[in-house]
C-alpha cells in the first residue's frame, strides 16, 4: 500500500448568505486505496481532534448510485476520471504533494447550504412537474403485455441511468439543466406507458426548469463530458422536439 501527502484548498462557507473562501489544509500518509470521500473523512477526523469544525459535504451510498455526492475537483465536476462519481474517485489518481482545489457545484439554481453542500431541490421540482406516469397500476402487469422493441428499451434505459447529481449544471457555462431534464423526459416519452402524457410533461418540466433559474443550452457539451453516467446530449435534441410538438399542439 502506498501513501501520499496532499495540500487541500477547500471552499468553506457557513450558509448561502455568508461570504465564503478557500481554506488550506495539509494531509499526510493518505492511502492511495482510499476513495475521495474517505480522504475527506480522514480530514474531518483530524479537524475534529484539533477542535475545528469539519467540512460539510454530501454523501450517501458511496457506490456511485444515489447521486448525492458531488464537488468540483480542480475545476472538473466529480474530478478527473471519466464516468466516475466523486465517491468512486480514488486517491491513486493523484500524486504526492498535489494541491487539490475542492469547491461546491456552482449554479444560481443550486444555492450553497454549507461548505460543499448545495441545495439541489430544484431538480426535485422538475421531477414533480412531470417526471412520472399517472396510471392506475393495480396488480403487476405481465412483462410482455406491451411490446417494446429492444432498441427503444435500450434508449430509455440509457436515459434512465441519470442519477440527478447535478454535475451537468455545475459544468455548463450557462448553468443549464437540459441534460438532466431531457434524460427524465426521454426515459418516459420513449416508452408506451409514458406517451399519454408526453405533451403536458414536456411543457410542465421545461416551464419549471426555467422558473427555477436554470440557464439555456447553447451546446457547449460540457454536461455530456462530466456526466458520470454518460448521458448523451441526443436526449436534449429529443427534449427540444417534444417541447416544440407540445407547444404547437397547445397553440
Amino acid at each position: 500500500m502506498s501513501a501520499i501527502n496532499l495540500t487541500l484548498q477547500i471552499w468553506r462557507q457557513e450558509n448561502s448568505d455568508a461570504l465564503g473562501q478557500l481554506e488550506t489544509y495539509s494531509l499526510e500518509n493518505i492511502s492511495t486505496d482510499m476513495s475521495f470521500l474517505e480522504m475527506l473523512d480522514v480530514l474531518n477526523e483530524k479537524l475534529t481532534m484539533e477542535g475545528m469544525e469539519p467540512v460539510a459535504f454530501d454523501h450517501d451510498c458511496r457506490e456511485g448510485i444515489c447521486g448525492m455526492c458531488g464537488s468540483v475537483i480542480n475545476g472538473v465536476a466529480h474530478g478527473p476520471e471519466k464516468e466516475t462519481t466523486l465517491c468512486q474517485l480514488h486517491m491513486r489518481h493523484f500524486a504526492s504533494d498535489d494541491v487539490i482545489v475542492i469547491e461546491p457545484f456552482r449554479s444560481r439554481a443550486f444555492p450553497i447550504k454549507k461548505d460543499l453542500i448545495v441545495d439541489r431541490s430544484a431538480f426535485d421540482k422538475i421531477i414533480q412537474a412531470g417526471g412520472y406516469v399517472s396510471v392506475n397500476t393495480g396488480g403487476s402487469p405481465d412483462g410482455n403485455s406491451i411490446p417494446v422493441s429492444s432498441q427503444v428499451a435500450e434508449l430509455a434505459m440509457d436515459a434512465a441511468a441519470c442519477i440527478g447529481c447535478g454535475a451537468c449544471v455545475a459544468s455548463c457555462p450557462n448553468g443549464a439543466a437540459m441534460l438532466f431534464a431531457s434524460a427524465k423526459i426521454s426515459q418516459l416519452c420513449l416508452l408506451p406507458q409514458g406517451k399519454a402524457e408526453r405533451r403536458q410533461r414536456a411543457l410542465s418540466m421545461v416551464e419549471t426548469m426555467d422558473n427555477e433559474g436554470f440557464g439555456n443550452c447553447t451546446n457547449y457539451r460540457e454536461c455530456e463530458v462530466v456526466c458520470p453516467k454518460s448521458i448523451s446530449i441526443r436526449n436534449i435534441a429529443r427534449l427540444n422536439r417534444e417541447f416544440v410538438k407540445a407547444s404547437l399542439s397547445e397553440g
